[in-house]
């Protein structure tokens, strides 16, 4: 069976629901037969195109339109689009060119540059590859509605061979001007059609693996289990099935009423899969949550929108679930401490060699000097009482001098991590002054002893140079390390704190020297948005905790409604056939009701006296 993937953008709504910034970059759609074709991740981009960077560091957002999708010499892919503004307005810089892009599976991307074509902006572009010729053929049409064609030898070096003018008339013929008639689409709302592309059913399974959201198609659970005691029955898990071909553990909850485990013999007992239930929100006025483990018990913090800032307070339980509704406790305000004013946010539990710190931010009353603090639990000392908290401190580079130019520069949303025997800070940090650059990630190493202090020089990690990154406010923020075997991933937020409000990530390799940029990869799209989960918008600032059962949970916040508070959630993370995190697997698709109940042979042992 052929299967195909098409290329399309969409038309920008507002600046609640769709910006230009999200609408303007290669979307994709998947089908079958050519035919019927249904959107992925979730009617949003997976290409954007990179921002342009100033002397100064400053970036000017950009844009795409008109992309399309061939086949290279190599039976790789390419994308060949017109760069645009980040708005969608013309841009002098790409005047008479074309942008380019290589990549092998239409889910990593590797821009090669702009192709210049001619003096005119260019409004329309195809292309494809020539086997006899050896060469790229491309046609084109610029503001004066021309068509021209020409060749490209060589996608690396950028050189159109040679250009001629073409008749329009065959070009409409041909259909390149209109692919839409006869097309079945699915979950495509406001989609203009560009081009489909014949792909492999490996490709198209990657794409299906990554793109759409993963559900349980299913529960296996042995027919038969041994065991002499009901807390020995529980090291059975139930297997549950998902539709990329992962799978998860999951308790069971057993009705054993029928069971005398002092009687060996055999029984048939049924039971139902354990879901841990979190209706969104947990808390209102809650954004940048985060849920950390110390000796037996679990602790939830998170910034307090409801006073505008200027306290922060802990919750302790037993369990996750249990901390929904747990009594909360007053650790630290804006008055108790000189130079230590509102704006505390996004504070964190960190365990750096057995001690327990929070990561926060704080400022002595001005915005502008809002900087990166750390407070330290004292020894044998309570989370839930303030005075077992020391004073906040401020972070400092590694020769006791200023992280930051107070007044000038902000810092915020630092996280802590150990990887490869070596502990790291990654943290927002935003110049205005002389001039606004956004907010950038930087990375540094930390010196595990001396938590307030760095041990190398802060790098930038990365700018945000993509049309998401830049949706409202150019800010990259929110870090947070998720380790996943080989590979260290750090989600982080992004665009303003409003409905635009996304989560994307870096990547990297174990044995790469994590304060080299290059070393890192960076994913084209978000991989949560408004569109993710039905009635949350503007999600981002995540976190995440293990359980007692190994499963990782993300909280993040999220407003109930386009105009809601900012208030936390909490969901199962879900990784995918790559290890990546998916954060957008719902109770309801982790474990669907008609598969939620299992049963099973048991064999009560006898006991040795």
């Amino acid at each position: 069976m052929a299967n195909y993937v098409m290329g399309y953008t969409r038309i920008p709504i507002d600046n609640v629901l769709y910006d230009p910034r999200l609408a303007y970059s290669l979307h994709l759609a998947l089908s079958e037969d050519g035919v019927h074709y249904k959107g992925l991740n979730h009617n949003s981009g997976v290409l954007f195109s990179l921002a342009t960077e100033n002397e100064d560091g400053s970036l000017n957002p950009m844009s795409l339109k008109a992309p399309w999708i061939f086949r290279t010499a190599d039976d790789s892919f390419g994308v060949i689009a017109v760069r645009i503004g980040g708005d969608g307005d013309a841009d002098e810089s790409s005047r008479g060119s074309v942008l380019l892009w290589e990549t092998g599976d239409l889910l990593e991307y590797r821009e090669l540059g702009l192709l210049t074509l001619s003096e005119n902006y260019v409004e329309e572009i195809s292309c494809i590859y020539d086997s006899e010729k050896k060469c790229y053929v491309l046609n084109w049409r610029d503001e004066t509605g021309k068509w021209y064609a020409g060749e490209l030898e060589d996608m690396g070096k950028l050189q159109l061979r040679e250009k001629r003018e073409l008749p329009t008339e065959k070009l409409q013929k041909d259909g390149i001007t209109d692919i839409s008639d006869g097309l079945s689409l699915t979950d495509m709302d406001g989609a203009v059609l560009h081009n489909a592309v014949e792909i492999s059913e490996e490709i198209a399974e990657r794409l299906k693996c990554k793109l759409l959201t993963p559900e349980n198609i299913g529960i296996s659970f042995p027919g038969q289990v041994e065991a002499a005691s009901a807390e020995e029955l529980k090291r059975y898990r139930a297997k549950a099935l998902y539709s990329d071909g992962g799978s998860e553990e999951k308790p069971v909850e057993w009705d054993l009423r029928g069971v005398d485990f002092n009687t060996p013999g055999q029984y048939s007992i049924r039971g139902k899969v354990h879901q841990e239930h979190f209706e969104f929100p947990v808390a209102f006025n809650r954004a940048d949550p985060c849920i950390g483990y110390w000796e037996g018990k679990y602790y939830f913090i998170a910034t307090n929108d409801a006073d505008d800032n200027h306290t922060l307070y802990i919750r302790e339980a037993d369990s996750i679930p249990e901390l929904v509704n747990a009594e909360e406790h007053l650790i630290l305000d804006s008055e108790t401490y000189e130079g230590i004013g509102g704006l505390l946010w996004a504070p964190e539990f960190h365990v750096i060699h057995g001690r327990l710190y929070i990561f926060h931010a704080a400022t002595p009353g001005e915005f502008f000097r809002e900087e990166s603090h750390i407070m330290e639990l004292r020894e044998g000392g309570n989370p839930t009482r303030r005075e077992d908290w020391s004073r906040p401190r401020r972070i400092v580079k590694a020769d006791g001098s200023d992280l930051c130019p107070a007044g000038k520069t902000i810092s915020l949303d630092m996280t802590c991590f150990e990887w490869e025997k070596e502990w790291y800070v990654i943290w927002s940090q935003r110049e205005f002054l002389p001039k606004d650059l956004g907010a950038w990630l930087y990375i540094a190493k930390l010196n595990p002893d001396k938590p307030w202090q760095l041990a190398s020089e802060p790098l930038v990690l990365s700018k945000p140079d993509y049309g998401w990154g830049n949706n409202h406010t150019f800010v990259e923020e929110g870090p947070f390390a998720l380790p996943r075997g080989n590979k260290l991933y750090i989600t982080f937020s992004a665009a303003a704190v409003d409905t635009s409000y996304v989560v994307s990530y870096l990547v990297i390799d174990k044995g790469k020297d994590l304060l080299k940029r290059e070393n890192w990869r960076k994913n084209n799209y978000p991989i949560l948005t408004s569109r993710s989960v039905p009635g949350e918008y503007g999600t981002g600032h995540n976190a995440y905790v293990t359980d007692e059962y190994g499963t990782v949970w993300n909280t993040y916040h999220a407003r109930p409604g386009t105009e809601g508070v900012r208030s936390s959630g909490i969901r199962r993370v879900y990784f995918d056939i790559d290890g990546a995190p998916m954060l957008d697997v719902t109770e309801e698709l982790d474990v669907k009701a008609e598969y939620s109940e299992v049963e099973t042979r048991l064999t009560v042992k006898a006991t040795l006296s």
